[in-house]
């Protein structure tokens, strides 16, 4: 009785903490995360009169039950109200393509456990179903004429007939060695040999098999063996096939243990060019990709385009037939060469990189209507910004640039339609000229609930290092600031290493705006590694995931608190996740400033992060292997765990139960130690979720994450 009373006595505190933000209607709240509404995928109709697009948003049913949701509209460019869905809520839409002739779309939901291929007319009707295949469907293509469309579906290695060409990777055993029991319970080959772990050694190798297939136990053979929740001891292929939509019949295009993927349709129809790679040796060790020539009269493949040493992909003709358009990267430092744009002829002259020169990451590419350019978006400076590049003489222009972001864009010979995060808004759909002359905002989905809210707009500071770097930060105020009062403030950090924050980044609009609404400052910076300010700057952090972009980040800090008389320096805050759930370990193991800290889904010990996460390729590609000559004591030196003994503020950390990508024996170990150490540490895991849980986990445990983080602060903090 006694636990439960104060236990109700704590909640009760909690919550009286801060009354204001819980009745405000003016604040940005923690449960305001549920009224958030992106858009993706636009599409200009082929008469420029509307836009489609997919609305995402989170459907908050009785009893507190959330469900998000990804459904078609379409919205009239000249009439911002006359806006409407094309399909249900009652069933989600993962991606979908405007017909030729601009009178279907093409879309993909699920239908009975499967993704399946949908055909919606436009001008009325009810969408059917025109698919049944056994595996996943995905990426809608139409051809030229709109009489078929190109499509993926994803196959299991089991299910493949024949041998790869790379070696076996079972020490000791060779293919055919036992019965493929997966492929024999899906009626794709018989049992031949009787099951016994008593019989003679085929029979052995065929019960062990059986067991295999039930996934009990798990047999592991390939260097990749960790998914996102749950291990992948399984190989995937996806493969191309054409549906014909006057006979309704499927042909499967492409076969083997190949992927193709990003495919797109020649211009009169003859050929597809896709993404793919001729494994001769496993695929987990390989990490580059070439342009394939599939010929759909008789399925005759083979390379299109390869460039040694890169991964090449994503083919897209030009209007005019005279170009193709595609994504590249040099792979020789995969975590530091930026990714970029490149054309070529449909003969295989005429390649040339058309964005080597902008030093930015770049992606997402649509030819201008006269074939003359290409459009495309990246991250640069604090903001995601959409350029055009002449393909003439790889002129590049920013069209949309700033800080403001632009997550995805359409343009045809007259508009250019445009989804924008902005300071004040994390999401709308606008329209503009292609040069974007004059826009104008299309929707009101997030601008409807803000209208009342107040807003912490960030001030934009730069802070140069002493070793050369230049560090963009910014400073929010908390919201209803009063003159000479100071206010506790949080150092809030990205992950990455070489993601990038900034006003044009959505994913943290919400956790800014409500660390403000509940009375704390904001800072954050893009140190050292990030990404948006090309490859020099991005390689910054090799071999130095700790000192440079530690100092980088508190150096940020420091001069905030020269600035701006309302910080109180001691009320500081740490918190970061991912990478800078590393970051936040290290800071507290080095710096004591802080009143508390919260470190989410990082990553503590580097070499044992080599195993355990299937971010692993971090490791090798920042560091080296723990094994070659140095590395060992270089990875113990950057690793948060070598300093526990050190960490004296308090600190929270946070994991997902099935986090593959870090691993959660990451914080285990931190956790673990700090307490055999006698430290103020406090340990949350969350069941079901992985990495992603602050993007796309359950909603009810995002906001209880946001919560804590504030809970947890709240601790500490006086205001």
């Amino acid at each position: 009785m006694k636990i439960k009373i104060s236990f109700i006595l704590i909640l009760c505190l909690f919550w009286s903490l801060f009354p204001v933000s819980a009745q405000n209607p003016d604040l940005v709240n923690i449960t305001d995360l549920t009224n958030i509404i992106s858009t993706g995928n636009h599409t200009l109709t082929k008469d420029g009169k509307s836009v489609l697009y997919l609305k995402r948003f989170i459907e908050v049913g009785a009893d507190d039950q959330y469900t998000y949701k990804s459904q078609l509209w379409i919205s009239d460019l000249t009439d911002s109200q006359n806006e409407k869905p094309l399909t249900s809520s009652e069933y989600n839409i993962s991606s979908f393509e405007l017909s030729p002739d601009g009178k279907q779309v093409a879309f993909v939901r699920s239908k009975d456990g499967k993704s399946q291929l949908w055909i919606l007319p436009l001008d009325g009707g009810e969408s059917q179903v025109v698919t049944s295949e056994k595996y996943n469907v995905s990426s809608p293509v139409w051809s030229p004429k709109g009489n078929k469309i190109l499509f993926n579906t994803t196959h299991p290695i089991w299910s493949i007939e024949g041998n790869p060409a790379w070696e076996m990777q079972r020490p000791g055993r060779s293919y055919g060695d036992e019965p493929n029991y997966k492929a024999i319970n899906e009626g794709l080959a018989k049992e031949e040999i009787k099951p016994n772990p008593d019989g003679n050694l085929e029979e052995l190798r065929a019960f062990l098999a059986k067991n295999a297939s039930k996934n009990d136990p798990k047999v592991i053979d390939r260097l990749n063996f960790l998914g996102e929740t749950d291990l992948s001891p399984d190989l995937y292929f996806s493969h191309l096939n054409i549906l014909d939509l006057d006979t309704r019949q499927t042909k499967k295009i492409t076969t083997g243990f190949q992927s193709f993927f990003g495919a797109c349709w020649s211009p009169d129809g003859s050929y597809i060019l896709a993404s793919s790679l001729k494994n001769t040796e496993h695929p987990d060790l390989t990490n580059h990709t070439e342009i394939w020539k599939i010929k759909v009269d008789d399925q005759a493949a083979e390379v299109f385009f390869a460039l040694e040493n890169h991964r090449v992909g994503n083919p897209i003709f030009s209007p005019d037939g005279r170009w193709i358009a595609f994504g590249g990267q040099n792979m020789e430092e995969p975590s530091y060469n930026m990714s970029m744009i490149g054309i070529i002829r449909p003969d295989g002259s005429g390649f040339k990189w058309l964005t080597e020169s902008l030093d930015r990451s770049v992606g997402n590419p649509k030819w201008s209507p006269e074939s003359q350019s290409i459009f495309f978006t990246g991250a640069n400076q604090g903001g995601f910004t959409l350029w055009r590049a002449q393909i003439n003489n790889s002129k590049i222009d920013p069209i949309i640039s700033g800080p403001v972001g632009v997550t995805s864009f359409d343009l045809d010979q007259r508009n250019l339609v445009y989804a924008l995060t902005k300071i004040e808004n994390p999401s709308e759909i606008y329209v503009a000229d292609i040069n974007n002359r004059n826009p104008k905002q299309l929707t009101r989905f997030n601008e409807t609930w803000l209208k009342s809210k107040t807003i912490s707009k960030p001030t934009a500071h730069k802070l140069s290092t002493e070793d050369g770097f230049t560090i963009d930060y910014w400073v929010m105020e908390p919201i209803n600031k009063k003159t000479g009062v100071k206010y506790p403030t949080i150092l809030n950090m990205h992950g990455g290493p070489s993601a990038m924050w900034g006003p044009g980044e959505f994913s943290m609009w919400h956790e800014f705006q409500a660390m403000a609404a509940k009375g704390y400052g904001v800072v954050y910076a893009n140190p050292r590694g990030s990404g948006g300010y090309g490859k020099a700057f991005q390689k910054g952090n090799f071999q130095n995931w700790g000192d440079g972009p530690a100092a980088d980040v508190l150096g940020a800090l420091d001069e905030a608190q020269k600035q701006y008389d309302w910080i109180d320096k001691d009320q500081l805050f740490l918190t970061g996740g991912s990478y800078a759930g590393y970051l936040t370990a290290w800071i507290v193991g080095h710096d004591h400033r802080f009143k508390a800290a919260f470190a989410q889904r990082g990553v503590y010990e580097l070499t044992f992060f080599l195993g355990e996460g299937n971010a692993w390729r971090l490791v090798p590609n920042h560091f080296g292997y723990p094994w070659e000559e140095g590395i060992k004591e270089i990875l113990d030196y950057n690793s948060p765990q070598t300093y526990v003994q050190n960490i004296q503020t308090p600190l929270l950390i946070k994991h997902g139960d099935l986090d593959l990508r870090t691993g959660v024996r990451q914080s285990e170990l931190l956790y673990k130690s700090l307490k055999i150490l006698g430290k103020p540490v406090e340990y949350v895991r969350y069941p079901g979720e992985g990495h992603e849980l602050s993007r796309s986990g359950a909603v009810h445990r995002r906001l209880d994450r946001m919560a804590r983080i504030i809970e947890f602060f709240e601790r500490y903090a006086s205001h």
